[in-house]
């Protein structure tokens, strides 16, 4: 795509300068955060870039790309929670120039700013470009596959809308090799995604081949080769035990809720209305016939986009599995439909009806009522932490929050944005209100995570971590109990061990161990551990409660300070 516009270069200097600061601003969260860091700074600490691991142990969750992003910034930038976020800053940095690029193509000027600013100005797809998981850079590879696989389309039916004059292959070529990459992010899923869009597409065709057979064949090849290679080097190293392991994994993740994940079927319909505020109000009237004449290449556009929401979301509503971001590769389909609508609103071709204007009010009613509601009650904690029924909820409402009260801001704000947005709108500066309406949504989001992120990560997991940062490094075992977790691992910068019962959790608590055993359990899960009289507690604070195992070759932890409240 064209690249020499200023705006361009202006879009990603503006994504830049949101998405970059403040990435180091709070610890990273488990699972998935932790997980993913600790598996780049394994990498680095083994110099093995081939192998993805844990602990030490082989990971067969995850193929390797992402982890080499993050290891060449951690490189960069040292080992940090900055490091771990930072290639998410450059996808968004990437991602809103992109989608102005094919929407001027596909329309025009305006277009093109409308989709970058209903993606970069809503909830959700704003705070992943601020986080340190996987999913970003796995749908911009697919879905940048897509966009190469309809121009080679394009190409061959004579719609030029996407056509930057180069052979019909390359497109072809370029959309299998990016797919590729998503396999290679993430896993056979990205292909699913992709193939299944190209095979409703076909069915919406009448079942005609809309490109050659062959061409299909092409472009599945050539969206496995970067992974086959992977699959190569790992089985001529380490025999094949890590890739069927690998493969298995995938296969029980679409099947099986994973990790105890599971929820009701409308579970991702529920997280796109109200996570990608405020572009998913626009895109429901998307969802339907829309008023007014496209080209033959808009048109075409948008049944592509309509196939890749429902696929997805039909997709992972049907997986067991319900977590948050199986649904963002919908947040392409969603902002394009959502910018849209409102590109038709501009033209006057679509009213914005009642009932838009009322979803719009009562889903930012909702933020408003989280970001004021929580400053006014968390400083009463304590008084609210006799209501609860779970030990771990009492105990980690006592942790040392300063709530101000000006954390209120970002709601007092947004209720000052949908204000102005609607008193401008009715004056007919339509253009300028959508402008301030996701503008104004981005502001909100960096305040609030400014104002709470830090907060909440103090309730929930911050007394662990510090645990484990002020043992970081030292020649001890490092366990946690009562819950799932890789802190320990990651900011307690454990070392590759290499006793064979390492693992063995019962061989920690009770066998003739040759190192120091710290242990972090929920305050609610201590009463298990009253089998295991070795424990000594050295601390607790915020709901976890700290113990130490010296080990029966060396007492060097004996007369360590006690840490915690």
């Amino acid at each position: 795509m064209n690249i020499k516009s200023a705006q361009v270069w202006i879009i990603a200097l503006v994504a830049g300068l949101l998405f970059v600061p403040g990435l180091g601003g709070v610890h990273l969260f488990d699972w998935d955060e932790v997980n993913f860091a600790e598996v780049s700074r394994e990498m680095l600490s083994t110099d093995d870039f081939l192998l993805v691991q844990i602990n030490f142990l082989p990971f067969w969750e995850k193929p390797p790309l992402f982890f080499w992003m993050q290891v060449l910034s951690m490189a960069v930038f040292g080992i940090s929670d900055f490091a771990a976020r930072f290639p998410n800053a450059v996808c968004g940095t990437l991602t809103l120039p992109l989608l102005f690029v094919v929407g001027k193509r596909l329309y025009d000027n305006r277009f093109g700013i409308l989709w970058a600013g209903a993606y970069g100005g809503s909830v959700l797809p704003f705070l992943y470009f601020k986080s340190g998981i996987i999913d970003p850079w796995f749908n911009l590879f697919i879905f940048t596959g897509l966009i190469a696989f309809i121009a080679f389309y394009w190409k061959h039916s004579g719609i030029g809308a996407l056509d930057t004059g180069r052979p019909a292959w390359v497109y072809l070529v370029a959309a299998g090799l990016l797919v590729g990459l998503g396999v290679l992010t993430k896993g056979p899923v990205a292909l699913l995604i992709a193939g299944l869009t190209m095979v409703v597409y076909w069915a919406g065709q009448r079942f005609k081949w809309y490109v050659g057979l062959r061409h299909f064949a092409a472009f599945a090849a050539l969206s496995l080769l970067a992974t086959l290679i992977w699959y190569a080097a790992v089985i001529q190293r380490d025999g094949p035990g890590t890739i069927v392991a690998f493969n298995d994994y995938q296969v029980r993740l679409l099947t099986t809720p994973d990790a105890g994940h599971k929820g009701f079927p409308g579970f991702h319909a529920v997280v796109l209305l109200l996570g990608c505020f405020p572009a998913s109000v626009f895109a429901l009237r998307g969802l339907w016939r829309l008023p007014g004449v496209d080209t033959p290449a808009q048109a075409d556009f948008r049944r592509w986009m309509l196939m890749l929401f429902w696929v997805v979301l039909l997709l992972f509503s049907l997986v067991q599995s319900k977590i948050v971001h199986y649904s963002s590769m919908c947040y392409f389909p969603l902002t394009y439909l959502g910018a849209l609508v409102v590109y038709r609103i501009l033209r006057g071709e679509l009213s914005f009806r009642p009932w838009m204007q009322g979803l719009l009010v009562f889903i930012g009613g909702l933020y408003v009522m989280v970001t004021l509601g929580l400053p006014l009650v968390m400083p009463y904690a304590g008084q609210l932490k006799n209501r609860l029924k779970d030990p771990f909820a009492q105990a980690a409402l006592e942790a040392p929050v300063t709530w101000t009260g000006m954390e209120g801001a970002p709601g007092v704000w947004l209720i000052l944005l949908l204000s102005w947005f609607f008193w401008t709108y009715h004056e007919g500066r339509k253009a300028r209100a959508m402008s301030l309406l996701f503008g104004g949504t981005s502001v909100f989001v960096l305040g609030t995570l400014y104002m709470f992120i830090g907060r909440i990560e103090a309730y929930s997991q911050r007394a662990a971590i510090d645990f484990f940062k002020a043992h970081a490094g030292q020649d001890v075992y490092m366990v946690t109990h009562g819950y799932k977790s890789y802190a320990h691992l990651y900011y307690g910068r454990q070392p590759a061990h290499t006793h064979p019962s390492r693992t063995d959790k019962n061989w920690l608590l009770a066998g003739d161990t040759d190192k120091d055993v710290l242990l972090s359990a929920k305050i609610n899960k201590v009463p298990q551990l009253a089998d295991y009289p070795e424990l000594m507690e050295i601390g607790r604070s915020s709901g976890f409660v700290f113990f130490r195992r010296s080990a029966k070759t060396t007492g060097f932890l004996r007369d360590q300070p006690k840490i915690g409240n």
